[in-house]
């Protein structure tokens, strides 16, 4: 899979690829790309947004200048992004992120991530240049870059090799191993603290009763998940 990240910061993602599991994953074949979108504008002082039409508050980010970026990336138009690449832009009103839409993307050869600034992405760029809008939550921050870290986080753990265990990623919280339902609780050693006890059932060494009890335990969470 090759990842590319579209930014006007791509040093705020040095600490993300230190990352035990991504470097795995780029050992097992991962490529991870960066681009700058003042390192192709043609504007006077390298310039990337503009006001909005009509008014208001903070600048957006120009139609433009985004094209010029993906255009010098890619040799091609934008507007006509090739079937083999998702073009992701990270928007609050995009298209929840849950697992369901991870194991889509990682099975992907190429995505996109179109990282967002101040008041946000001219419209244009949305309609036309991108086939996904993805929002990792109905809340805004400063900018896309976390949100794209955190697509890409979720992508890469679901790519063989980046986990120390290949059985790491099928029961976690809505997965489709769990049905969907959160993940069930863990304990580890001591047994007993402060009288606070580990169930039994994970003492046995009875892995029948082990699995059910994990599973029971995932769908008593999942009634009690909000996000149900």
């Amino acid at each position: 899979m090759k990842i590319d990240t579209f930014t006007l910061f791509p040093e705020a993602f040095s600490w993300f690829q230190s990352q035990r599991h991504v470097q795995n994953a780029v050992g097992a074949g991962l490529e991870l790309g960066y681009v700058n979108y003042r390192d192709t504008t043609t504007l006077s002082g390298n310039v990337v947004d503009d006001t909005p039409f009509g008014g208001g508050a903070g600048m957006v980010l120009r139609v433009d200048v985004v094209e010029w970026a993906l255009r010098a990336r890619y040799g091609s138009d934008p507007a006509d992004p090739p079937s083999e690449r998702r073009v992701i832009a990270l928007t609050p009103g995009g298209r929840f992120l849950d697992d369901a839409l991870v194991d889509e993307l990682a099975a992907e050869p190429a995505l996109t991530l179109l990282c967002g600034r101040y008041e946000g992405f001219d419209e244009r760029i949305l309609e036309h240049f991108c086939t996904d809008r993805v929002s990792i939550g109905r809340y805004v921050l400063a900018g896309g870059e976390l949100a794209a870290m955190v697509l890409a986080d979720a992508v890469i753990r679901k790519l063989p090799g980046s986990l120390g265990h290949h059985e790491s990623a099928l029961e976690e919280s809505y997965s489709a191993a769990l049905e969907g339902a959160p993940e069930y609780p863990h304990y580890t050693r001591p047994a007993e603290y402060r009288g606070w006890s580990v169930p039994d059932v994970l003492l046995s060494g009875h892995h029948a009763r082990i699995s059910e009890w994990r599973r029971q335990e995932s769908r008593r969470r999942g009634q009690n998940d909000p996000l149900s």
